[in-house]
């Protein structure tokens, strides 16, 4: 039988990342800077990445998707074209946080801490290779860890592959948001009259 194929994909910093994973392999990646226009690149990426490789949509197993934190809009394209490839495809879609890409470098670190978008201070705990409680925001630290954007698709991919294989409940990806909307509702502007 032959290694699954997993596409990865992440918007959720000022980028549009993808890679395609077979096995431990990656067959084909692209990575690109952008502070917006997420969500008109990303799916030509994801042609282009699997052109390169030689495959079509149907060969797909399985998507990774970054679900954050990071930019509230780019985790929502993200986890939106996942959503709907996955459905579409029949294919599981499976989320991956920024703090599991970070510890992927950082495998022994017991708390990955990361600077988020406006100076925000990310915090969260593991114990062994699972998350141990909620992240959340903090002040008065410094990010200890990065993230290795231009890798991280692939970091994703191998992540997304390794829930696959321990057959582990996958539940659909949920964009993770831990700092308040800065946005507030628009407030009703009477008819003039």
């Amino acid at each position: 039988m032959p290694d699954p194929l997993v596409l990865a994909f992440d918007t959720s910093a000022a980028h549009c990342a993808a890679a395609l994973l077979s096995g431990d392999r990656v067959l084909a990646s692209a990575f690109e800077e952008m502070p917006r226009g997420q969500a008109e690149r990303l799916m030509p990426m994801l042609a282009e990445v699997m052109a390169k490789a030689g495959c079509a949509w149907r060969d797909i197993d399985a998507f990774g998707v970054g679900v954050g934190p990071g930019n509230f809009t780019g985790i929502r394209v993200s986890v939106a074209a996942a959503r709907g490839l996955a459905l579409g495809l029949g294919a599981p879609a499976i989320g991956i946080t920024t703090f599991e890409i970070a510890r992927a470098s950082h495998p022994g670190a017991a708390t990955i801490t990361l600077g988020g978008p406006r100076g925000a201070i990310f915090q969260q705990d593991f114990d062994g290779d699972r998350s141990d409680g909620p992240p959340r925001m903090i002040e008065g630290e410094t990010p200890t860890q990065t993230v290795d954007w231009p890798n991280a698709a692939a970091t994703i991919a191998r992540l997304a592959m390794l829930r696959l294989s321990a057959r582990d409940t996958i539940d659909r990806p949920a964009p993770l948001y831990i700092r308040p909307p800065d946005a507030a509702p628009a407030k009703p502007v009477p008819p003039v009259r």
